[in-house]
């Protein structure tokens, strides 16, 4: 349908007639996302005509239909002018039973209680919802009036009635929050100090995830025999971890403490331990749960292990590491998937991992056990098989810097910050761009204190251990010697041959050769020539 007409008509169209030429538009165009630029302003003036429509009191049908051709529209970024603004804001706010703003009600007469029925209502709403969503996403126009009007003192109103809501209600309402706190950082604070919205999504996750509480912050222990998880409740659930990712992405001031914290971490261990209909949905939901756990204090991280009435393995002092076993299976499934993006899919639940490992010693332990078991077969190199050790230190040296940096650290912390445990395992040349980093090429340790306990060598490891190359971390085939029958004369023109080959790419900036300081840092060779010897304390002449 052509817009020209579809505007001249709307101009002189009674209510029937104007729901009558919208359904046509959305036929035509309900699958398009991609417009003509040609069209922009005519797309515009469509806008501004449907929006004129919702401000009268017309009925729930015809309110349906123009926004869900409001919907189509919002899809260009381009024509969304009209509906940014405080009129256009109020209307969809008010539409979303949302209340936004103080003149939300009267001047737009959408209320209409007393002709709508329940299902009609709520229709209308979660168009309403979805059109918000829409706007916000693509106007910063409209992300800046929807602070204006408090859009977010309506959407945390919403959440305190979740135990009610119908799922398309809960779900784009707690959408449209995570988008508002995803695009707007300076919300954040305001939603967290005077709105409560991180205790509000709390609730909303432990009822959603139908969490019962058998201990202070111990879920009970969800049936092995029950059905999975209903993939709406999943959505749902997963919207809301996202926005709660947002609002403790940093500490912007809220009302949270340390209780509230452990209460949240409570609640993710038992979403890792919850599946959904699908795999990859059980997946998604677990990735949510990881990030969020990377937000909280990591002192927190002590509830995914201390459950009480569920019990543990005596070996790791009587902790749960039903949890931990769960992140490590998802690193797993995550180093396993053939391109996927390593930073986003694997490194949250590496730093979180490490972290744990770092702060919580059991932790650590079982997490060793599982991926440094003792040293057996040292004739194949670290990053050569399918263990999870081999894929670890394949990623040592990843083309990603932050990949490589986290998988490194990983290791380090399982090793207690070790510089030769950490090479036993990985080889120096895969760990040298963390020691680097650490300024630990010289050796020694990381800064962080940790137990006593002493790493025990196989048998096997210690008969090895004096042919082990350690540069590649493993024991050599032996080579022949190529220099075995030379003459002398021959010896020294090629090493002088091999000198000024590197003098000649070190003048050009091809290489520069460096040095290693007492400390342990790196810096060019000449410095480390000239750097004086470390005083040996000595009095003597």
């Amino acid at each position: 349908m052509d817009l020209n007409t579809v505007l001249a008509q709307l101009e002189t169209a009674d209510e029937e007639e104007t729901e009558k030429f919208l359904r046509q538009y959305i036929r035509e165009n309900s699958h398009t996302f991609s417009f003509d630029p040609e069209e922009e302003s005519l797309r515009s003036k469509l806008c501004q005509s449907v929006l004129s429509v919702l401000g009268r009191r017309v009925k729930p049908s015809c309110q349906k239909t123009c926004l869900e051709t409001l919907r189509i529209l919002s899809r260009d970024k381009r024509v969304l002018a009209p509906v940014a603004t405080r009129e256009g804001m109020l209307i969809l706010g008010g539409m979303a039973r949302l209340n936004a703003g103080e003149e939300g009600d009267d001047n737009q007469n959408i209320s209409q209680e007393d002709t709508q029925s329940e299902e009609e209502e709520r229709v209308v709403v979660v168009e309403a919802l979805k059109c918000l969503c829409n706007v916000v996403y693509n106007s910063p126009a409209a992300q800046q009036v929807s602070v204006d009007v408090q859009l977010v003192h309506g959407l945390c109103a919403t959440l305190r009635t979740a135990r009610t809501w119908h799922h398309e209600v809960g779900l784009f309402t707690l959408r449209l929050l995570f988008l508002v706190s995803a695009l707007r950082p300076d919300v954040r604070g305001v939603l967290r100090r005077e709105w409560h919205a991180v205790r509000l999504l709390t609730e909303v996750l432990e009822h959603t995830l139908d969490v019962s509480w058998v201990g202070p912050y111990e879920a009970a222990r969800p049936d092995p025999q029950a059905l999975p998880m209903p993939a709406e409740d999943n959505e749902r659930a997963m919207e809301a971890l996202k926005a709660l990712f947002n609002l403790t992405l940093s500490d912007t001031g809220g009302e949270e403490d340390d209780h509230h914290f452990r209460l949240i971490a409570a609640i993710l261990r038992h979403s890792l331990m919850l599946k959904t209909e699908t795999e990859e949905k059980t997946e998604e939901a677990h990735s949510h749960a990881i990030n969020l756990l990377n937000n909280l204090p990591v002192s927190c991280l002590d509830v995914l292990i201390d459950v009480p009435v569920q019990g543990g393995l005596e070996i790791y002092g009587g902790k749960n590491m039903d949890a931990v076993q769960m992140l490590i299976d998802f690193m797993e499934k995550r180093m396993d998937k053939q391109g996927s993006n390593y930073k986003e899919g694997l490194t949250p639940v590496l730093s979180l991992l490490t972290e744990g490992s770092r702060h919580h010693r059991e932790i650590r332990r079982y997490i060793k056990a599982q991926v440094l078991p003792p040293l057996k077969d040292v004739k194949i190199r670290p990053e050569i098989g399918t263990t999870t050790r081999n894929k670890l230190v394949r990623l040592m040296t990843h083309v990603d810097m932050g990949v490589k940096q986290t998988a490194a650290e990983f290791l380090f912390v399982l090793c207690k910050e070790s510089v030769d445990n950490l090479l036993k395992y990985t080889g120096y040349g895969n760990a040298a761009g963390l020691l680097v980093a650490r300024g630990l090429l010289a050796g020694g340790r990381g800064e962080t204190q940790y137990s006593e306990d002493e790493d025990s060598d196989t048998e096997e490891y210690k008969s090895a251990k004096p042919f082990i190359n350690p540069i590649t971390g493993h024991v050599e085939e032996p080579m022949p010697n190529p220099i075995e029958e030379m003459t002398e004369e021959q010896k020294e023109y090629e090493a002088q041959k091999l000198v000024n080959m590197f003098d000649k790419l070190s003048r050009q900036n091809v290489i520069r050769p460096m040095g290693v300081r007492p400390d342990g840092t790196l810096a060019p060779l000449e410095e480390t020539l000239c750097d004086p010897p470390e005083d040996s304390g000595s009095d003597s002449d």
